[in-house]
């Protein structure tokens, strides 16, 4: 298996009237993206609330993480917050059109990063950069401004739809190096070991088979990757979380202090403590995260209930 992925190539076949509605949907997308970004906010939460409307499913399973990663929020503070993470799916999807298709000038108005000395002291040590990233739902802007600063790599998983696959991809690598296949752990530890800035999501559920259970907010049984350990310690990197957040004038990467101490310690104790580091970022900006996901699918006893009942 390469390195990178092979840059999707444009065919003529993506003309043909099968893919007449994305392209239609990416062109009204786009044109909408020339507004202010005062007025695509507004016609972000509006979206937001269309969405909840037509993929009811989706609200209920936000609303089902939120009451069960914070249990101490009163009913009134979890509906709030609810109401407000639908607002942010809205504009998540002109957030990420935002990022694959604004001007490079208009990106770098309306970004700025906080806490790039943690890189750049990483980099003076010679090692490479293991950034964990959250899934907030404005990480594809944010990584399109953070190229400017510092291009970086992360994993890449091909979307099913191909004009939208060409697209994605070459909406990602506008301001960054390459990326790598989903399941090429050998060329994210290369190119950490290359001293690269990587990025990488360790807070999804990625199934039991690797995966242990620890505490995350007010679930005590989370079920969290292992293969984030497996890289901070076979690479020579230095782990530090990143998230992206908006600000009132645009969106801000923030890179937290080196958690340089997960890669000596046992793996419950490493998870856990990686876990309580993600959960108080997230009080910073919790109607960001991507709550839509089932974050809490996977359980330590197959035969158990699920949460989402």
């Amino acid at each position: 298996m390469s390195v990178a992925i092979t840059p999707p190539e444009f065919k003529l076949s993506f003309l043909a009237p099968r893919y007449w509605p994305v392209w239609l949907g990416a062109g009204l997308l786009y044109l909408l993206t020339w507004l202010p970004l005062p007025v695509i906010r507004k016609i972000g939460a509006g979206v937001g609330l269309l969405i909840a409307k037509l993929v009811p499913k989706r609200a209920k399973i936000a609303k089902r993480n939120i009451a069960l990663t914070y249990p101490e929020l009163s009913e009134t503070q979890q509906e709030a917050l609810v109401e407000e993470n639908i607002r942010r799916t809205g504009m998540a999807v002109f957030e990420t059109a935002m990022g694959w298709w604004w001007p490079t000038w208009r990106i770098k108005r309306a970004f700025t990063i906080e806490g790039y000395e943690h890189v750049q002291a990483a980099l003076q040590q010679g090692k490479g950069v293991f950034g964990m990233a959250l899934h907030n739902m404005n990480l594809e802007f944010a990584c399109r401004g953070l190229g400017y600063t510092h291009p970086s790599i992360a994993f890449y998983r091909k979307h099913n739809n191909p004009l939208v696959d060409y697209m994605q991809y070459h909406g990602r690598a506008r301001s960054n190096k390459y990326m790598i296949h989903k399941r090429n752990a050998r060329a994210l530890l290369a190119a950490l070991d290359s001293q690269e800035l990587c990025l990488y999501l360790p807070d999804q559920d990625y199934g039991r088979a690797q995966s242990i259970f620890v505490p995350f907010g007010g679930v005590e049984e989370t079920a969290t990757s292992t293969a984030t350990l497996m890289f901070l310690r076979r690479a020579n990197c230095v782990p530090m979380l990143i998230t992206s957040q908006y600000t009132s004038s645009g969106y801000k990467v923030k890179i937290y202090p080196p958690l340089t101490e997960l890669a000596e310690m046992e793996d419950h104790a490493a998870l856990t403590l990686l876990n309580q580091h993600i959960a108080e970022i997230l009080k910073e900006q919790p109607e960001s995260y991507l709550w839509m996901h089932k974050r809490f699918k996977t359980r330590p006893d197959d035969s158990a209930p699920s949460l989402y009942d």
